[in-house]
């Protein structure tokens, strides 16, 4: 019997979750076996969990699970240096050069297990069959549209917290805009998920954003409407041949530019296309300055989803149950796939 073990996210702040109680019941109807930690920042309840059937464990006992349950989560375990015996699925961030990311696949090779990582389960033609992109975007958009309201009155974005909808961000967003004119923004990789939900976060905000894309940019720059505008939002992941969008001269150049927002957040990268900072931002602090005089700001958190938390839980858990109903057969379809991606990567430790 497969046995598919959700672990609770031992991030803080991070209240997502990839499959919702109605999904569960679903993989147990089809003869499953799922286990749901304990969490007590989780947005969607345990009840449910309890309600649809799934067994419960204590917060973070994962380890202890048994050898065969495959160990499902959205973002990184704790780095104890641990190896890792089991079959886990989640976002790994090893597999592009990524400095961390060789440490976790040491942890694998030490122990055993196998990564099935959530960014690379593709179909056939190599999409992604699921992903927080939308509302990454989304977020990204609000939380980088704060700081350059906060940029206006002097200070650096506050501490962001959850929201228990969109409705909730956007009321707070007037507040933040009232008395403000409205700013220009140029997002890049307009036409992917990431990039539709930045877009309309700022149609909703009354912004009229410049939409790029692939072919805009394909030419590699240097790319001087990024800073005539003053926000930038980069919607598309780092990867080999990715230009760069703004150098690190630009910060003393003339420009409009004074918020960044990389909603793709991939700074430990040897692509990340905004070398103008090399670090996550987080909620306790969203924005970093990384110039004075004029000022520029970046945000790049790499959990913009978990801000509207249900909604992104319930539409990835629905992309992604098509491909959880698979997991009796771990060397066919995307999961074959991942498996083959990870298989390489190990080869090259």
């Amino acid at each position: 019997m497969t046995h598919l073990w959700v672990r609770a996210e031992q991030r803080p702040n991070e209240e997502r979750v990839g499959l919702t109680p109605e999904g569960a019941a679903d993989l147990i109807a089809a003869g499953m076996k799922v286990t749901v930690e304990e969490s007590d920042q989780r947005a969607i309840p345990l009840d449910g969990y309890r309600q649809a059937g799934c067994a419960t464990a204590p917060a973070a006992s994962w380890p202890d699970a048994p050898d065969d349950a495959i160990i499902f989560g959205l973002k990184e375990l704790p780095e104890d240096g641990t190896p890792l015996p089991h079959r886990h699925i989640m976002f790994g961030h090893a597999f592009k050069g990524q400095h961390s990311g060789q440490a976790l696949l040491k942890r694998f090779q030490a122990g055993g297990g196998t990564l099935y990582d959530l960014e690379y389960l593709v179909d056939e033609d190599g999409r992604r069959v699921a992903a927080f992109g939308y509302w990454a975007g989304y977020a990204g958009a609000a939380v980088s549209l704060k700081s350059w309201a906060t940029q206006q009155r002097g200070g650096i974005c506050p501490p962001v917290g959850t929201y228990g909808g969109k409705d909730a961000l956007l009321a707070d967003l007037a507040r933040d805009l009232e008395g403000l004119r409205t700013p220009s923004a140029i997002i890049i990789g307009a036409l992917g998920r990431v990039g539709t939900g930045a877009a309309d976060l700022c149609t909703a905000m009354g912004l009229t954003p410049t939409l790029w894309d692939q072919a805009e940019t394909e030419g590699g720059g240097p790319f001087p409407e990024i800073l005539a505008h003053d926000m930038f939002l980069n919607c598309i992941f780092a990867r080999p041949g990715t230009p760069v969008f703004v150098p690190r001269a630009a910060l003393d150049a003339p420009r409009e530019l004074t918020v960044i927002g990389d909603v793709a957040c991939d700074p430990d990268s040897d692509y990340n296309p905004m070398p103008v900072y090399d670090a996550a931002t987080d909620w306790a602090a969203p924005a970093r300055r990384v110039h004075d005089a004029p000022p520029m700001d970046v945000m790049a958190i790499d959990n913009l989803p978990s801000l509207l938390p249900v909604e992104s839980s319930q539409d990835f858990a629905s992309l992604l149950l098509p491909s959880l109903r698979g997991l009796g057969h771990l060397e066919a379809g995307v999961w074959g796939r991942a498996r083959a991606t990870f298989d390489t990567a190990m080869k090259g430790l």
